[in-house]
């Protein structure tokens, strides 16, 4: 029994007058503590122990090592090749036999000629590119492991520290991305004057030439070609080396530092990148202006300068759950340690992990957030680090608009309004039709045709899954500016399944074809079929939310009349023999190839669609509970993920729970926190996140669900800013697994229906005017 005084003190913590045990305070004062830490006795050893920073556009992976230290670089534009167009020009000619075969049940037959004639040329994109190192070697140093060794981030300054002793001084080096002047920089501080020796270097992974001069480095170069695809980029980097004290003199190619009492690194990277058709920039400009710029100002203000913009967007959520056994040990000792026993304070930590990741990778200019965020040392990364919009992509961005991130989607929108230019020509050159349509991958270059080969990447929906996203920023804002600009790209998606959709002969439903269950085989390799679940699935949302805007935009009447039509005669989620919701048309799960594939793409109408829910639509519910038992929990780290969120939908905390303690653990999760698809993938960080705030609230249409899904292993907590569809924001507390109490504000106000442990209490919102409700309301 929750008493009266526990009651108060619930309420006064989300009123702000008590601070969380975690050291946030509910008027946004924050100290660091351990859930906004990761740190470590040793350097990393690999690249997957290396700490991220980034500002959205560079970033850096800090090695934290003593006598020879490392960053690896990337900057968000550094793709390989240039603009190109891919589409097969036999492909629209091809098409209509493809569907004959296909309806006609001859799949090998169709998926075989797809290939050799509707697939992408070049048949891959182009990869995601690193940029180098930056290399600094400590001289002569002599042998024997350091002492008094730490190396933290701090995940609330953004600032990655390494601290030391070597030859008996102690050493000190931060490293930070600044947001407002595009530069990465380090400074190192000695506990001796004159003690400080370097050679600095700069290692391009990337053709050109480096030469050093004065207090600089610089490289000018140019991307790599691929695939028969030019290289169009150039590139360029500078570093400024500013000692205090000291010499300091070029030499091979590097400058070598000596007896200096601390020193400034500052390094700026870009490319002559533009736009997806424009490569015409002056990167070698740009990275002057911008260490000019940062030269004038002190480590100690960059730090402040970049640490402030951070938290602008870190601090608006705070997590608080009880620490765990684990709650003082190293980061990597700590996720071992989690298997044996439970650390609820490891999934704050995770969750805010998550949180910074996204601020660094996805920031308003930049690129959207790849398949590793920002950060990859490779040349040749696993599936090219591109754009995997099947899945992928959008996961990214799941945690964005509940966790209270929304200008980190803006990268993201900029993304679907190029795609939607560039997938113009490919509805137009490969089916014939209006409007724009991308396939399941896309890079810098907004490549928008079928690519891979026709089992994977003949999947027409990617594009229309994006709009979904950009309806859900709307939702949760409800900018009506914004609106208006993205109606065209929702119209024009939508349009493209107008002008495309087939009859099937057997049920008479519009069905996509040819199109694929991502990226999964019904018999054999055989992926090739028409109306996939999946596709029917996004088409609902699509034509529904393009519907809405135009109503609500008060614009274009019969095209939604048009689009709500369409929807009517779309093929139904069906229940298959097993009890199964069934991912293709014909009941095909049981004899899949792969009964627990990573992909579970027909339950998108559960997770993160709607479409089947517990309240309204029970009997598919259970048949999408039926489809989880029979993939299973365990899968890759990004599927992992998608597993969790939908038993969180299905309100079944534990099991949900349960599926987090795998995806912490050491075989999905690196000892630097990054998700280990196996190799890295950085939507698995960002599933994980979502999962966590889906846990603990839920919001659709006007009803929200107060700890939906709390697991036993978190009976006491609390959560402050997360947002809910409506412009809502709320704070959340609860105590020996029972809501203690509830803050919510509106800035547009409104009717909302609130429920915990089925019961429920009405309420109207006054635009900007909060209200408090206590767990013993629902009694």
């Amino acid at each position: 029994m929750v008493s009266r005084r526990e009651l108060m003190e619930g309420a006064a913590l989300l009123a702000g007058s008590v601070p969380f045990a975690s050291g946030v305070l509910a008027q946004g004062v924050k100290t660091t503590s351990r859930e906004d830490r990761l740190w470590y006795c040793q350097p990393a050893a690999k690249w997957t122990e290396a700490l991220p920073v980034g500002n959205g556009r560079i970033g850096a992976m800090v090695f934290g090592r003593t006598s020879a230290e490392r960053l690896q670089l990337n900057e968000d534009t550094l793709w390989a090749g240039g603009p190109y167009n891919p589409v097969n020009p036999a492909a629209h000619d091809a098409l209509p036999q493809v569907r004959r075969l296909v309806f006609a049940g001859l799949y090998a037959e169709a998926q075989k000629l797809a290939d050799e004639k509707l697939m992408a040329v070049p048949l891959g994109q182009m990869p995601y590119q690193n940029f180098g190192d930056l290399l600094l070697t400590v001289p002569d140093a002599q042998p024997g492991a350091p002492g008094d060794y730490e190396r933290d981030l701090d995940l609330d300054g953004a600032i990655a520290t390494t601290r030391f002793t070597l030859n008996g001084v102690a050493y000190r080096r931060e490293v930070i991305a600044s947001p407002l002047h595009q530069v990465i920089a380090l400074r190192i501080t000695a506990g001796r004057r004159g003690a400080i020796d370097l050679d600095i270097a700069l290692r391009p992974a990337q053709p050109g030439v480096t030469t050093a001069q004065d207090d600089t480095i610089a490289f000018d170069g140019t991307n790599l070609p691929h695939e028969d695809i030019l290289a169009a980029l150039r590139v360029a980097g500078l570093v400024r080396v500013l000692p205090q004290g000291g010499t300091m003199s070029p030499r091979d190619g590097m400058l070598a530092l000596r007896g200096a009492n601390s020193v400034t690194i500052l390094l700026a990277m870009a490319t002559s990148h533009r736009d997806y058709q424009d490569v015409g920039g002056d990167p070698a400009r740009k990275v002057r202006d911008w260490i000019a710029a940062a030269s004038s100002v002190g480590f100690e203000q960059l730090h402040n300068q970049a640490a402030n913009e951070h938290r602008r967007l870190y601090r608006r959520v705070a997590l608080d759950l009880d620490a765990g056994p684990g709650a003082g040990l190293p980061t990597d000792q700590r996720i071992l340690a989690n298997q044996q026993a439970d650390d609820p304070g490891l999934a704050a930590l995770y969750f805010n992990y998550g949180r910074y990741l996204l601020i660094c990778s996805s920031r308003p200019g930049s690129q959207p957030a790849n398949l590793q965020g920002i950060w990859n040392d490779s040349n040749d990364p696993p599936w090219q680090s591109k754009y995997t919009i099947n899945i992928n992509t959008e996961m990214n961005y799941w945690p964005a608009e509940i966790t209270a991130l929304p200008e980190c989607v803006e990268p993201l929108v900029d993304m679907v309004r190029e795609l939607a230019v560039s997938g113009e020509r490919t509805a137009r050159e490969m089916y014939g039709a209006r409007g724009w349509v991308a396939h399941h991958n896309t890079d810098l270059w907004r490549a928008s045709a079928p690519i891979d080969g026709s089992r994977w990447g003949l999947w027409p929906t990617g594009g229309a899954w994006l709009c979904t996203v950009l309806w859900r920023h709307w939702d949760y804002g409800r900018d009506q500016a914004y609106l208006q600009s993205i109606y065209p790209v929702m119209r024009g998606a939508a349009l493209f399944f107008v002008d495309t959709l087939q009859t099937d002969p057997r049920t008479g439903f519009l069905v996509t074809n040819p199109s694929l269950s991502p990226e999964n085989a019904h018999h054999g390799d055989l992926s090739i079929c028409a109306g996939p679940a999946m596709d029917e699935e996004i088409l609902r949302d699509l034509f529904d939310q393009t519907a809405s805007a135009a109503d609500i935009l008060g614009i274009d009447r019969a095209f939604a009349r048009q689009l709500r039509e369409t929807r009517a005669r779309l093929a139904p989620n069906t229940i298959g023999a097993e009890g199964q919701l069934q991912e293709w048309q014909e009941d095909w799960d049981a004899q899949a190839p792969d009964p627990h594939h990573r992909h579970v793409s027909h339950l998108y109408a559960l997770f993160p669609s709607h479409q089947i829910n517990l309240d309204q639509t029970p009997e598919l519910a259970r048949a999408a509970r039926k489809s989880l038992e029979m993939r299973g929990d365990e899968s890759t780290g990004w599927a992992t993920a998608w597993r969790a969120n939908l038993w969180a939908e299905l309100r079944e905390g534990d099991h949900a729970h349960r599926i987090l303690r795998f995806l912490f653990g050491p075989e999905r999760t690196y000892p630097n926190m990054f998700d280990a698809h196996p190799p890295f993938q950085i939507d698995g960080n960002f599933g994980g996140t979502a999962t966590i705030a889906n846990m603990l609230v839920q919001g659709r249409d006007d009803q929200i669900l107060l700890l939906p899904a709390l697991p036993s292993a978190w009976p006491n907590g609390s959560a402050r800013g997360l947002r809910l569809p409506g412009t809502c924001t709320i704070d959340l507390s609860w105590y020996d697994g029972a809501l203690t109490h509830m803050h919510l504000t509106s800035a547009i106000g409104g009717r909302k229906r609130l429920r915990w442990q089925g019961r429920t209490i009405e309420i109207t919102l006054e635009p900007g005017v909060a209200i408090s409700i206590s767990g013993s309301d629902f009694h």
